[in-house]
């Protein structure tokens, strides 16, 4: 069985995950310059800072449009900053694999663009996190179906330099108590680490059950980090 140990620069990566993804393996979606960068709105709602200067936010207040908000995701909390309104969310627990789950006997289907609808549908319905029209497009999405309807799903999100995130794991409700969680996180798993990647994740404290099956699958708690939504002020 193989473990996994992170080094500094892993760890620093983890620390500062969407600009880390958006400079690495996402930097072709990546919209803006040296200072500030962000998702295209359809793909989620992630933008990232590369300093705390006045510099930077004003690149950022650049990016994003009148009404609309983006999301920052950070190691300490963020300083209002002139010009915008900030608010802040539930902070969120990052989990780094520390071991490979081995073979996987799972034969789930590759979901794609004629799936999108129905996987904008579930998310909607368990709330996942964000998932846009084009979320999809972030990387591999594995799911089951049942009775032709798509009964679970997990995916991929922010690609960080020898890091993958695990993310949208989600059962419809009228399909729990199947595994289906844990087999697509399984097979999910293998995928990512059979690419040379380490698996991690986020997830709400408050989820008490997605915790536990994440840590019997050899996740441990690396930090908390907070979510804040940001938008320019009128």
């Amino acid at each position: 069985m193989l473990t996994f140990t992170l080094s500094s620069t892993a760890q620093a990566a983890l620390d500062h995950p969407v600009w880390s993804s958006l400079t690495g393996g996402h930097r072709h979606f990546a919209l803006g310059g040296p200072l500030a960068k962000r998702y295209p709105r359809e793909i989620g709602p992630f933008a990232a800072l590369a300093e705390d200067s006045p510099g930077a936010w004003n690149a950022l207040g650049a990016l994003i449009g009148p009404e609309e908000a983006v999301m920052l995701v950070t190691p300490e909390a963020v300083r209002v900053a002139p010009g915008f309104t900030f608010t802040g969310l539930s902070p969120v627990l990052q989990m780094v694999a520390t071991r490979d789950t081995g073979a996987s006997s799972a034969d789930p289907l590759l979901l794609g663009d004629a799936d999108a609808e129905q996987m904008r549908a579930l998310t909607a319905l368990t709330n996942p996190g964000p998932f846009g029209s084009r979320t999809h497009e972030l990387g591999e999405f594995l799911g089951f179906r049942e009775g032709g309807a798509l009964a679970a799903m997990t995916g991929e999100r922010m690609r960080l330099p020898g890091l993958v995130e695990v993310s949208a794991v989600c059962v419809h409700p009228g399909h729990r108590g199947k595994a289906y969680a844990r087999i697509l996180m399984v097979e999910k798993m293998r995928r990512i680490v059979d690419r040379g990647d380490v698996p991690f994740l986020h997830v709400y404290p408050h989820n008490h059950g997605a915790i536990a099956l994440y840590a019997s699958l050899g996740y441990v708690v690396r930090r908390q980090l907070h979510l804040t939504r940001v938008r320019l002020a009128e």
